[in-house]
């Protein structure tokens, strides 16, 4: 009643049959894609572009779990209809697969349904897994994960991220596991093949010196916002896109400035070079705000949300700063260990590796470059997995 996002979803998931039935014909071939949120589906993006590419005819559905993901992509092209995927009851696991009836169904990361899957397996349907990530401390691998790993087993063919995910598996009798690593090193790559021209960018940011402070949490705020008001000039300037863009999170953060910022939702008939910080309250921009960045802060790690994608600045060859809260995320440790990303605790920590960076040009192209060749080694995940797909 009182958790509008929760509230949503309900919402949505009423409409679900009636949008399948709507949408769909008992004689249509189709293809099922799965994402748990936003994330998954920036994830998968590249695995389904493929295969609608590959498979034409096909009509395929996306669905999602979190309304996050479903309110932002609902109109994606990528897919002929997008909805939410029902609770995971068995009469809506029957009921779901009579309509859509998949030749070939794709999960994405870790979004496992174990009444879909049983129901899949049972048809005698085919279904992946990809970019699957597991930790020893997961239900999967405890005495009583017998429920999950079954649904685990449904799957015809796991793809995982790295060699401990795919010995966890073996340790369980899941054998069909290949290690392709993560599909968003294709995905971020493909940025670099699109427009990443934003003339407000190019505008505010005149010649200086650009951080870019991106998905930002209150907790990463915390410690940069002093910095903010000591070091933002004409000669260093701050774009800062929060995680949540809701009021209360915007005006959290301009009453804590006490130097000129502008709002992107107010920027019209403003001369953008005027403001030393550039406060994105919109979304969808931040993929190319990121190729304006000499430095990065990606937020998410100072606290416990959980640190967003860092691999987005990284294929534009940009250092990189996150918080304390990493050892989660395969990428970070393994970025962290290259020397491309510095961690830091406190804003003690943040000040020091921001006037490094910011004093060395020479240090800034160093942890760039390490980025940029850390994403172009890692790409190659799509092909492994496309390659394995024969509908």
């Amino acid at each position: 009643m009182f958790d509008l996002k929760i509230k949503k979803g309900v919402k949505g998931r009423r409409q679900t049959f009636k949008i399948l039935k709507k949408g769909l014909h008992p004689k249509d071939q189709t293809i099922w894609f799965h994402c748990a949120s936003l994330g998954e589906y920036e994830q998968g993006l590249p695995v389904f572009e493929s295969i609608r590419t590959t498979y034409p005819s096909h009509k395929t559905v996306l669905t999602f779990f979190s309304p996050s993901g479903y309110e932002i992509r609902k109109n994606a092209p990528i897919a002929d209809l997008v909805t939410y995927l029902p609770l995971d009851t068995k009469r809506n696991a029957t009921r779901f697969l009579d309509i859509v009836n998949p030749e070939f169904t794709v999960f994405v990361k870790y979004d496992i349904w174990p009444n879909f899957l049983n129901e899949i397996k049972r048809r005698q349907g085919r279904a992946i897994l990809i970019s699957a990530l597991f930790r020893k401390n997961q239900s999967y691998f405890k005495w009583y994960g017998n429920h999950l790993q079954k649904a685990l087993q449904a799957f015809e063919h796991i793809f995982v991220q790295n060699e401990s995910s795919k010995e966890l598996l073996e340790n369980i009798s899941i054998v069909h596991v290949t290690v392709s690593g993560d599909t968003r090193y294709d995905r971020v790559s493909n940025q670099l093949l699109q427009h990443n021209d934003l003339a407000f960018i190019s505008e505010f940011k005149d010649d200086s010196l650009c951080i870019v402070i991106g998905s930002s949490w209150p907790e990463d705020e915390a410690i940069l916002m002093s910095y903010i008001n000591k070091q933002a000039s004409k000669h260093l300037k701050f774009i800062i896109a929060p995680h949540n863009i809701n009021n209360i999170q915007i005006d959290n953060i301009t009453n804590k400035l006490n130097v000129k910022n502008v709002l992107f939702s107010e920027k019209a008939n403003k001369v953008l070079s005027d403001y030393s910080v550039f406060i994105i309250d919109t979304i969808g921009l931040l993929s190319k705000i990121y190729n304006y960045a000499d430095i990065a802060y990606v937020g998410g790690a100072m606290g416990t949300t959980g640190l967003h994608n860092i691999l987005e600045p990284a294929v534009f060859g940009v250092p990189i700063i996150i918080g304390k809260n990493y050892n989660k995320f395969p990428e970070a440790k393994a970025m962290i260990e290259n020397g491309g990303v510095i961690s830091v605790n406190n804003s003690v920590s943040l000040e020091h590796q921001l006037d490094e960076l910011i004093k060395s040009s020479e240090k800034r192209i160093q942890l760039g470059t390490i980025n940029k060749n850390f994403i172009q080694k890692n790409k190659g995940a799509v092909n492994q997995i496309v390659n394995y797909i024969r509908i």
